[in-house]
């Protein structure tokens, strides 16, 4: 395989994965060496930073649970189609697009192939993806269907327009945490060695990367050995599915985002005993799945956060 690069900076070889976002977008941008994000279909969304078009943009799906059946989303499927139209309306092609996990409910072969067969109807060059805890229920069927170029247990890395993706996997020998182990933890620590501190690291997992919710699984066991090795890095990002729900946590220069998801809400932390399918009132189910639309200015402090439901 050539390592021509691409017009947005990656090489051939480093796009050989797969991948896709969710029920509404949160849209990721890098301009000035600045990580930006906006919404999908949102006002102003497609130069949120200004009149120059942004160096890289990206949108986001999760939890499309392809093959749920029950009463919180009688129609994952239509929902899943729902995100993807959200995406090919943005008004620009996104450099690529990425599946933060649970792509399908039971990890069957037939439901990988409908997700991926879907997915080829994103308006975007490049599709990756990590998998969910549902996913691993037949890991090999994952591997098969979205593994291809991915290192150990599906793990990869790329650079494009200067900033530096990692993609992790923390739903496999779970106990009760998300667990990335030390063979994941020793790539981490190596990918990033040569870097320089001013590039800006974007990283997605399926389960949250700090302790969202510990009872109920939502956090990883060794996130902290893994985000010391970016400590030094002067802009983080790190994308999680599997909450269904919109979260932002700031710790330092990492800042934390949690995705909704194209199927069904679940309760917020410590609603109940354990996070099951909520099955809200007809018509409100488009108004669980909803977008996000965040934006940054060079110069200040915080981040500019936005909502929407899904259309």
């Amino acid at each position: 395989m050539s390592e021509q690069q691409d017009p947005q900076g990656m090489t051939r070889r480093q796009l050989m994965r797969h991948s896709a976002w969710f029920g509404a977008a949160v849209v990721l941008t890098v301009a000035g060496g600045e990580v930006i994000s906006h919404v999908a279909g949102s006002a102003g969304s497609a130069d949120a930073a200004g009149a120059a078009r942004p160096t890289l943009r990206f949108a986001q799906i999760s939890d499309s649970h392809i093959g749920f059946t029950g009463t919180a989303n009688t129609n994952v499927t239509e929902t899943f189609t729902d995100a993807i139209g959200q995406i090919n309306k943005l008004g620009y092609t996104p450099d690529f697009v990425i599946h933060t996990g649970d792509l399908t409910h039971l990890a069957t072969a037939e439901q990988f192939d409908q997700v991926k067969q879907m997915m080829t109807g994103l308006n975007t060059p490049h599709i990756f993806t990590v998998p969910g805890e549902h996913d691993t229920i037949d890991f090999g069927s994952y591997q098969r269907a979205f593994g291809a170029g991915t290192l150990g247990d599906g793990w990869y890395s790329f650079d494009t327009a200067g900033v530096h993706v990692i993609a992790l996997v923390n739903t496999l020998n779970l106990k009760k945490l998300g667990h990335l182990g030390a063979d994941q933890l020793e790539f981490i620590k190596k990918d990033v060695a040569s870097l320089s501190s001013d590039t800006p690291i974007v990283v997605f997992s399926h389960i949250p990367l700090f302790a969202m919710y510990p009872d109920w699984g939502w956090g990883t066991d060794d996130a902290i050995q893994a985000l010391s090795y970016l400590r030094r890095f002067s802009s983080v990002t790190c994308l999680n599915g599997h909450v269904h729900q919109l979260f932002t946590k700031t710790e330092g220069n990492v800042t934390f985002h949690s995705g909704t998801t194209t199927a069904y809400p679940l309760p917020k932390p410590g609603d109940g005993p354990a996070p099951k399918p909520l099955t809200l009132p007809a018509g409100k189910l488009h108004d669980a799945l909803g977008i996000r639309e965040i934006s940054y200015t060079k110069g200040t402090d915080a981040l500019a956060l936005k909502e929407q439901v899904l259309t």
